[in-house]
């Protein structure tokens, strides 16, 4: 039942993070990963910071051992010629004093050398933790460099690609059915062509018909009775008739094909 529940939740995890990660804003995700990374770089520098100082604080101990080894040493090198003149001039008490003292910094002495000696060892190894610190944080701050001049070019990149997006969407608009309310352009385009054939059509077909003929006829008898009733009005006025537009046109002809009469010799 354990390892049922443990796969449901996981199942459930997973599911919800690729929702998530489908619906969410990849600018506010980029700026997310950027923040990240640079709270880590900060973690890093301060764990860094931490490792510098001991390493710090370490040599500020050695040396400080150092100087008391030189005072050591310096004091029991005085102790024993005290000791050694006390004995000279037959001073027993003084003499035995001295050698105590002397054998007190000796001992201070060896201690204080074991000391220094741990802490080179000590120092050997936090100079080498320093360096290494040093170097994770340097390489660490390239590879920010770099994420952050990703940062720009992937910023650009997703602007052109939310562009081309609706650039996409808008020419798929144009040739794709985007709702039952609203016809695409092709659609459109197509009902236009259809009215316009259509008109075109009927137009033909009534210009083909018996009717127009007929009326053709009716104004050519039109035409020809108004002529005639012109002529008759220029005849009671004395005015000669006027050629026809066909007269006209076969007196023009017959002048063209008419050789020319020149003068006779």
């Amino acid at each position: 039942m354990g390892k049922l529940l443990q796969r449901a939740w996981r199942y459930l995890t997973a599911a919800l993070t690729g929702r998530f990660n489908e619906i969410a804003d990849p600018k506010v995700q980029l700026e997310q990963a950027i923040t990240e990374a640079q709270d880590q770089h900060r973690r890093l520098i301060e764990q860094a910071a931490n490792v510098v100082a001991n390493q710090k604080q370490t040599e500020m101990r050695l040396n400080r051992a150092m100087e008391e080894l030189g005072k050591l040493n310096a004091s029991a090198r005085q102790a024993v010629q005290m000791a050694d003149e006390a004995t000279s001039r037959g001073d027993t008490t003084k003499a035995l004093d001295y050698t105590s003292a002397a054998e007190a910094y000796a001992n201070r002495l060896i201690a204080t050398e074991k000391e220094a000696e741990s802490l080179k060892q000590l120092l050997l190894q936090s100079t080498q933790a320093a360096n290494q610190a040093k170097a994770a944080v340097q390489q660490n701050s390239m590879v920010m460099q770099k994420k952050l001049s990703e940062k720009q070019k992937l910023m650009g990149q997703l602007d052109q690609a939310k562009m081309q997006e609706q650039m996409n969407r808008a020419m798929a608009s144009l040739s794709q059915t985007v709702g039952q309310d609203v016809p695409t352009f092709d659609e459109v385009r197509d009902k236009i062509e259809s009215r316009y054939a259509k008109a075109l059509g009927a137009s033909e077909i009534a210009g083909e018909s018996v009717e127009v003929r007929m009326l053709e006829v009716e104004q050519a008898a039109m035409n020809t009775e108004a002529t005639a009733r012109l002529d008759a009005i220029r005849t009671q006025l004395g005015i000669a008739s006027a050629p026809s537009a066909g007269t006209e046109a076969s007196a023009v002809s017959d002048a063209a094909s008419s050789p020319e009469v020149g003068p006779s010799a």
